[in-house]
């Protein structure tokens, strides 16, 4: 369930610090350590899944609770609200993709434009 040689287990795991979202028994939300927005933190569930490449119909359900607690956190984070508002949903895969930590991770990114990136 967990890669003792990856950076998001061992955050998820509490062995490296973050500045902490949220938490539940399934995900972990942190801030970017490299923000591109006003808003910018990073949803990853705690089991590790290397990319969204290497998702499986049994992850259907902790991606739909992914999906469905972002504009929450998005909201409690400092995002405005839809529809003037907003935020943005990014998950890069493989190297062409930009993933750069091999842990499934969806970037939330938000707050008045224009970004510096993204």
């Amino acid at each position: 369930m967990h890669d003792p040689n990856c950076l998001f287990c061992r955050i998820t795991q509490g062995q490296i610090p973050s500045r902490k979202v949220y938490e539940d028994d399934e995900v972990f939300a942190f801030h970017d350590i490299h923000p591109a927005a006003p808003v910018h933190f990073l949803m990853v569930p705690k089991k590790h899944i290397a990319s969204m490449a290497q998702v499986e119909a049994e992850d259907a359900p902790l991606l739909g609770r992914l999906l469905a607690l972002a504009p929450r956190l998005a909201a409690e984070q400092g995002c405005n609200p839809y529809p003037a508002g907003g935020f943005r949903l990014v998950v890069n895969t493989g190297a062409e993709g930009g993933q750069e930590v091999h842990h499934l991770h969806i970037h939330v990114m938000g707050g008045p434009r224009p970004w510096l990136k993204g």
